[in-house]
């Protein structure tokens, strides 16, 4: 069995999705051990382009910036061929920097495909429910605060990462 989270967001509901470990085995460890700590909750979906992807775990609804350590980046483009997760509609994968190994806990689910990504982001997991909390979280005003033109006028936050089955 792969592990089961729900990401429950307020106001909006929950998208639950399986992990792979066999894909990703760093990157699950990684956010599971962050679901454990209750590291997500409080913390807001701070960039939302609908047709592409929302992202989130990194800041909180002040846009005070959170840290965790980074990890390596479990994609093709960076010498670990076995994650071959496309990045669909659904599909969970970290954020990073430039650098391949700057993933720390900013993740990303997919609005669309985007095979442009593929090998490129460590996916990690696949939404199994909650497709329509993923499209109203999309549709959401945004507009440009600090780094970024595509901020949610109002705070989406996540409540919790729930462990569902480990």
């Amino acid at each position: 069995m792969n592990p089961i989270v729900k990401i429950n967001v307020k106001n909006f509901g929950s998208m639950t999705a399986e992990l792979y470990p066999d894909k990703a085995p760093l990157t699950v460890a990684n956010f599971l051990n962050l679901a454990k700590d209750g590291f997500f909750e409080g913390l807001i979906f701070h960039r939302i382009i609908p047709g592409f992807m929302i992202q989130g775990g990194g800041y909180r609804a002040d846009f005070s910036e959170t840290d965790t350590p980074a990890i390596r980046g479990e994609f093709a483009s960076n010498g670990f061929a076995k994650n071959d997760l496309k990045h669909q509609r659904g599909v969970l994968s970290m954020a990073r920097t430039n650098q391949p190994n700057s993933a720390s806990s900013q993740f990303f689910v997919m609005h669309a495909n985007a095979p442009y990504l593929d090998g490129q982001y460590a996916a990690f997991g696949i939404l199994t429910d909650g497709f329509d909390v993923l499209d109203k979280i999309a549709a959401v005003p945004t507009g440009r605060m600090g780094w970024f033109d595509d901020v949610p006028k109002t705070p989406v936050v996540i409540e919790s990462v729930e462990i569902v089955e480990e």
